[in-house]
């Protein structure tokens, strides 16, 4: 009988360090809504946020994303938001997606200008950076993959590997070689 009294106190014990632990997890972190004024800002897209989600400044919390809406004349994702009334947002500020780390959640951030005239509420943000998503890098990249002359990479044969004697450029003052050796008195000289 006095063994299920202990597993009763030490599963009370552990049912209390967990409540605990919560509170403590839900009290520092920045998840309550920021009420204050509302600005708008418009994106050519919003991949990644959400209503709800963070808008800050400098890293710091000072906003809510309250709703994501598209505008119909336009096609642009319009993005509402609430900031704390003490922050005052100047007029030249851009509003930009970021992400928390490389696969973090995404948030809003504000990045203020140099005016001294602030957005009333109600504004909207002018200037806006929409997200870069890892497909448009990894695009960007494979299609800028272009020579020094402008012209297109070659293309890999149908074997799939390139061939390894292709004429290679030369670097400054030297001659194009096959495979890209050089002798040592530092002309081009054909490998073989």
């Amino acid at each position: 009988m006095s063994r299920n009294v202990i597993e009763t106190v030490m599963g009370a014990v552990v049912l209390v360090i967990a409540a605990v632990f919560l509170f403590f997890a839900y009290s520092t972190s920045q998840v309550r809504s920021v009420s204050g004024y509302t600005l708008f800002a418009k994106f050519n897209k919003v991949d990644g946020i959400r209503d709800g989600g963070d808008v800050r400044i400098s890293g710091i919390k000072v906003g809510t994303i309250l709703s994501l809406t598209l505008d119909p004349t336009n096609y642009l994702a319009v993005v509402k938001m609430s900031l704390d009334p003490t922050i005052k947002v100047p007029s030249d500020s851009v509003a930009e997606i970021l992400s928390s780390g490389l696969l973090g959640d995404k948030y809003l951030a504000l990045v203020p200008g140099a005016s001294d005239d602030p957005i009333q509420p109600g504004g909207e943000i002018k200037y806006t950076q929409s997200p870069m998503s890892l497909e448009d890098i990894i695009g960007q990249y494979i299609f800028s993959q272009k020579g020094a002359s402008g012209a297109a990479a070659p293309a890999t044969p149908p074997g799939g590997l390139p061939s390894l004697t292709a004429p290679t450029p030369a670097p400054a003052g030297g001659a194009a070689t096959q495979g890209g050796a050089k002798d040592n008195d530092g002309a081009g000289a054909p490998t073989k």
